[in-house]
């Protein structure tokens, strides 16, 4: 297909194309996966301790101590961005802080951030969740999805 493409071009357009080639910004691939897996991996200790610590100061148990580990991760990164910390660590990082949740909660309040000069209600209120409700509406859409099918297997299937 992009042969095809090729042929079609003029010998101006294709003597372009080969000179932007040559030029092009080469990107460090291998650097950039291992500062993305460094850094998504210290995220991930960060939350880890969080855990533990609701696990051993408030009495969590290992799979109840997740929904305010997670709330705290959002929270510290929505806090971190407000600063401007979070954007720095992720022009270093790249998807090691995008993957984790700590991306979502940067993706919200980022939305936030940009669109205040617009007003609370039509700028931060009606911005703030145009990535983060997709994934939100997915999350739930999913988790009802799942649920359904266990309840089947468990009540009809004889799984439980």
């Amino acid at each position: 297909m992009a042969d095809e493409k090729r042929k079609n071009l003029t010998a101006v357009q294709q003597d372009y194309q080969a000179f932007a080639k040559e030029r092009e910004t080469k990107r460090p691939v291998l650097k950039n996966c291992i500062r993305a897996f460094f850094i998504g991996g210290l995220i991930c200790v960060i939350g880890q301790a969080v855990s533990y610590f609701y696990m051993y100061f408030f009495d969590f148990t290992e799979q109840t101590a997740g929904n305010p580990t997670v709330a705290t991760m959002v929270f510290l990164s929505m806090i971190l961005t407000g600063f401007g910390i979070y954007d720095r660590i992720a022009q270093f990082a790249g998807a090691g802080t995008a993957v984790p949740v700590t991306g979502f909660g940067n993706a919200v309040i980022s939305a936030a951030i940009e669109h205040r000069t617009e007003g609370f209600v039509l700028g931060v209120g009606s911005n703030m969740f145009k990535l983060a409700g997709s994934v939100i509406l997915f999350g739930t859409f999913a988790a009802f999805v799942i649920a359904l099918i266990k309840t089947i297997a468990v009540k009809w299937g004889g799984l439980g």
